[in-house]
């Protein structure tokens, strides 16, 4: 990446000034897509809240990797945390909640190919449709059971917990 940072690094060494900035700058305009590994820390955690029920917890060690995410992966986990969360309303007894934040994870998710980030989401977005389906049907009907993430490895599923 050449460009007005390397100018503006030249301009600086001529004049004499220290450009401590540029490496942060550069780095941060650099930054890649960092694969997510649900295999340790608070993706793995998460992961294991989420399938026990556990979803403000899953909300949370999720948000903890959110939190310094770049994108894509930053919006594709912001979908995942909003369907934790959504369940953890439903748990609560807000359907009004649920639906709004399934709906919006679903737009959230619905941009990403069917496996992302190591996850199968053909499943996770039939699952929503469902919740949805049942929560929206006057007179409301029961709503099927929470899905259960599905993990990839090359091309194979991993984890599919039911």
């Amino acid at each position: 990446m050449r460009g007005w940072l390397d100018r503006g690094l030249a301009r600086g060494a001529r004049l004499g000034a220290r450009c401590v900035w540029y490496d942060s700058i550069r780095s941060a305009l650099m930054l890649q897509s960092v694969p997510l590994d649900w295999t340790c820390g608070d993706l793995s955690e998460g992961l294991r809240c989420f399938h026990s029920g556990a979803f403000f917890q899953a909300h949370e060690h999720w948000e903890l990797v959110w939190l310094a995410a770049q994108e894509p992966e930053k919006t594709f986990l912001q979908g995942l945390i909003q369907v934790a969360a959504s369940f953890h309303h439903f748990q609560r007894g807000n359907c009004v909640g649920t639906i709004s934040l399934l709906r919006s994870a679903l737009r959230r998710l619905d941009k990403y190919p069917e496996v992302f980030a190591g996850i199968v989401l053909a499943p996770l977005r039939v699952a929503i449709h469902s919740w949805l389906e049942a929560l929206e049907t006057t007179p409301q009907s029961s709503p099927p059971p929470f899905p259960q993430l599905q993990l990839t490895g090359r091309g194979s599923v991993l984890w599919n917990r039911s």
